[in-house]
Order: C-alpha cells, then structure tokens, then sequence
C-alpha cells in the first residue's frame, strides 16, 4: 500500500495539453488565470500555454481595466481564437494592438468593440479580410465606422446573422441597404441613434432579411409609419422591435405588429396614458379596453 504522503499528486504534475489546458483551465474566469500567472515560473508558462490555446477571450472577465502591456502578450502566440470581445479595452485600444490579433487569427466567428473609439476603419476592413466566417460583430458606438469600410464587410462577410450599428452616425440609407443586399441571414440588427436614416433603409432591411428577429431602431428620428408597414408585411419572423423617441412612428403603423404577438418596446397611447394616471393619483382607474 502506498502512503497518502506518496500518492499525493500535485496540480501541476498532471498533463498539460491533455488535462488541464482543455478539462480544468476552461473552466476558471480569466482574472483568475492573469493571477495564476504570478505565482510561479512554471504557473505562468502554464497559463500562456492556455491562452495560445483558447477560442474565447472576454478582457470584462479580468475588471473594469485591461492593462494595454496585458492585452498584447495574452494573445501574442493565439491563432485559434473564435470569440473576441474587448470592449472593456476601450479607452486604450487601437489599430495598433488590434491588427495583429485579427491578422492571425481567421476563425473569428464573434467580434466586440463596443466603444472603442480609437479604432479606425483599418480595423474592420481587416477584419473583413481576414475572418471570412464571421457571424457576430458589435460595432456600437464606434463613430468611426463609414460607408466604405461597411461595404468591405458586406462584401466578405455574408454570414453575419447579428449586427449593432448602434451610434455609428456616418452610416446612410445608401450604406445599409447594401449590407442587406449581401449579408441576408441577418436575424439581429441594431441602427440605433442614427438621424441619417430613412424609411429607405428600413424597408430594404425588410425586404431583404427574412429570417430578421429582433430590429432596433430607438432614435432613428427621421423614420415614418411607411417603413413600420413593411417590416410587418416582410418580417414574419420578428420577435422584437425597439422604436422608442421615434416620434413619427404611429401606432397606426405598429399594431399590425402587435397582433403578431411581437415584443415593441413602446406601449400603446391608451395603456401609456393609464401609466401616467397611475403614478400621477396612485392607481389605475377601471377602464374596459374592448369597448
């Protein structure tokens, strides 16, 4: 019989590549391996190993803050990454550090840089160069986004099924209804905070998208009742439609689509109004609706 004291096994004793990189490491939060790196030579080759090796890297798993030295050796030998998310990076985050990382990485099916502003279009067009597969790209608030670098993407990208274009104010109707026309699996799309639009694009978006789910359009100032109509016509997928401060969209216009049963963030005049009679006297006076 052996010993408790002889057959005890140490963690770094079991395989490497076998055990621990795909059964145990996967399984703890990235704040936790940067910490693991610190505690030994052998821990920190370890937790490189891991990270050459993963496909999902969320820098909001280490804290509010990513340090930029951090971030650029975390991916340096990565060629296998399939999600990428880095919108905690915002505030630092450029081309300069983001370029290599798509540039050897193809099989990026996920893609998040909320807000970062210091991006440029080089970014997204080497995105679309590089990462033919792509399926989800979050684009929000990215003001640099233009015309140009959205057609490179329509153009290489046709299997995206989500896009957020929440903010990026530089896009037009010209621009949107050609990425519809190129990447027709769309089922997710945001045009959010966008005054340039029209009932043009909306309708295109419609048209083109029959497999669209969930629309947002909160802000989009300029769009009317006409484009409402057609994405009940078109969009018998649809489960939800965000139209909050579109104040020319109707409920004329929405309840068509209501009565497909879908999700609209804005909620009829009437129950609106019984809302604010509510807070207003404290409760809600009996009102029969089907009369």
């Amino acid at each position: 019989m052996e010993t408790g004291e002889s057959s005890r096994c140490q963690l770094l004793e079991l395989p490497w590549e076998d055990v621990l990189v795909p059964h145990i490491l996967c399984h703890l939060p990235l704040c936790q391996l940067v910490g693991l790196q610190r505690v030994s030579k052998q821990f920190h080759t370890l937790i490189q190993l891991y990270l050459a090796n993963c496909h999902t890297l969320d820098t909001s798993q280490v804290g509010a803050v990513v340090p930029q030295h951090a971030f650029c050796r975390m991916l340096r030998g990565n060629t296998v990454l399939h999600h990428l998310l880095v919108g905690s990076c915002s505030d630092w985050l450029t081309d300069n550090e983001l370029l290599p990382v798509i540039g050897q990485n193809h099989h990026l099916e996920k893609v998040d840089i909320t807000g970062c502003r210091g991006l440029s279009r080089q970014s997204l067009v080497a995105l679309s160069l590089s990462c033919a597969n792509l399926q989800h790209l979050s684009l929000r608030q990215c003001d640099w986004v233009d015309p140009l670098s959205l057609r490179s993407l329509a153009d290489r990208c046709g299997r995206l099924l989500s896009v957020d274009l929440t903010a990026c104010k530089q896009l037009n109707d010209e621009a949107i209804c050609y990425l519809v026309r190129k990447c027709r699996r769309i089922q997710s799309l945001s045009l959010a905070v966008n005054a340039n639009l029209s009932d043009s694009s909306v309708q295109e978006v419609a048209r083109q998208c029959a497999e669209l789910e969930h629309l947002d359009l909160t802000g989009c100032l300029r769009l009317r009742n006409e484009c409402m109509r057609t994405v009940a016509e078109y969009c018998t997928k649809l489960h939800s439609l965000k139209v909050n401060h579109c104040h020319n969209i109707t409920e004329g216009s929405l309840e068509a689509l209501r009565k497909k049963g879908v999700d609209i963030d804005v909620q009829p005049p009437l129950q609106r109004a019984l809302v604010l009679l509510q807070d207003v006297v404290g409760f809600a006076p009996f009102i029969n609706l089907q009369i």
